[in-house]
């Protein structure tokens, strides 16, 4: 079968063959790869950055966020079954941590997991996979269209959920569950695939959502996001530091920029006790400058919380299944239109090559 690989640490992707996989244990699960989303992730590696291959082996199958269909089953597998679409998570466990061993590797505490398609595993930029049942997340056949976006959006699903833990712990008189969120100003910073999808589940929980970037507002992403009852924010002509006085303050933030002095100035936004969830990685190691003293006094006299959140769990896969499910019961195909260029595999390279700004999710084909 074909795979798309790279060498870790090498620039450039291949087209490869691999051995088509079989089911070897009772809870295995085959799945036929029907669709992948390229993610900044998946770019970083083709150009060399981050990326480790499977031991014994120099390549790796990239690809992380798959939706394929079953097409055989172990003898004791009970989550899915045959002509099911799924998901399969990413990460998997140290098998050694309390958290790993919950089945929160999400959590993990060595740093010992792997994850398919970055870390230590082939991920899903192929014709076939297959693992164990308990990695599969089942996804209606009517979300066929949008599945591949559930990865994405299990990303922003747990930045939410831990956002709202936090503060469903130390305020008093919170309501319990996703309801604190209705009415609450809240600012999505990147209006990427994350950025977007989180604006869209925090306006399912009913939440006053503001999206900033620093693209037009006649372009795509914007106009997106104002039909979902978003609010853009043109970065350019609103910046950091006007961001509070422009929208008020804000109960929630939900970074996704992954520019580092861009997710310090946001700071200014946040209301008290607010809670900031930031997902974006800055890249490179250049020097930032932040004022140490006055970011203190304001985390402390605000009563402020700023948190990170990476990866997701199979209840977070879930969640981000049960939200598309409702999203496009509310906005129909409007969801899919996150989903601007399919290229089909062995066009992978223009895939890599052509991502233009008014670009969301790219995805990469591989079967009708």
């Amino acid at each position: 079968m074909k795979a798309i690989a790279v060498v870790p640490g090498t620039s450039g992707l291949r087209l490869v063959d691999r051995a088509e996989p079989h089911i070897t244990h009772p809870h295995d699960v085959k799945v036929k790869v029907l669709r992948v989303g390229i993610c900044g992730t998946d770019r970083e590696e083709a150009s060399g950055g981050r990326a480790a291959s499977p031991k014994g082996s120099s390549e790796l199958v990239i690809g992380h966020e798959m939706l394929g269909q079953v097409v055989e089953t172990g003898n004791a597998v009970t989550r899915v079954k045959e002509r099911d679409c799924c998901v399969l998570t990413v990460r998997r466990g140290c098998g050694k941590c309390r958290a790993c061993l919950m089945e929160r590797s999400d959590m993990c505490e060595t740093g010992d997991y792997m994850e398919r398609g970055i870390k230590g595993l082939d991920g899903y930029e192929t014709e076939f996979v297959v693992d164990s049942e308990i990695h599969a997340v089942p996804v209606p056949g009517e979300l066929e269209g949008v599945g591949v976006l559930t990865e994405p959006l299990s990303v922003a699903e747990k930045a939410i959920d831990e956002a709202l833990r936090i503060q469903l712990s130390r305020l008093p008189g919170a309501s319990d569950g996703p309801h604190w969120l209705q009415g609450k100003r809240c600012l999505v910073a990147g209006l990427g695939p994350v950025g977007m999808l989180a604006a869209m589940a925090l306006r399912l929980r009913g939440a006053e959502v503001y999206g900033t970037d620093i693209v037009d507002r006649a372009t795509d992403r914007p106009r997106w996001l104002e039909f979902i009852g978003g609010k853009y924010v043109d970065g350019r002509a609103v910046t950091p530091d006007l961001v509070r006085n422009e929208l008020g303050p804000a109960d929630l933030i939900f970074e996704a920029t992954g520019v580092a002095s861009l997710e310090f100035n946001l700071l200014d936004a946040l209301a008290l006790n607010g809670v900031y969830v930031l997902t974006g990685i800055p890249g490179g190691d250049r020097p930032l400058q932040i004022q140490g003293a006055e970011l203190i006094r304001r985390l402390v006299l605000g009563n402020q919380v700023m948190t990170g959140s990476v990866n997701a769990s199979r209840d977070h896969f879930q969640a981000a299944v049960n939200d598309l499910r409702e999203a496009t019961q509310r906005w129909g195909d409007h969801v899919q239109k996150l989903i601007t260029q399919r290229f089909h595999y062995p066009d992978f390279e223009e895939a890599f090559k052509h991502h233009g700004a008014d670009d969301i999710k790219v995805v990469i084909e591989w079967a009708s």
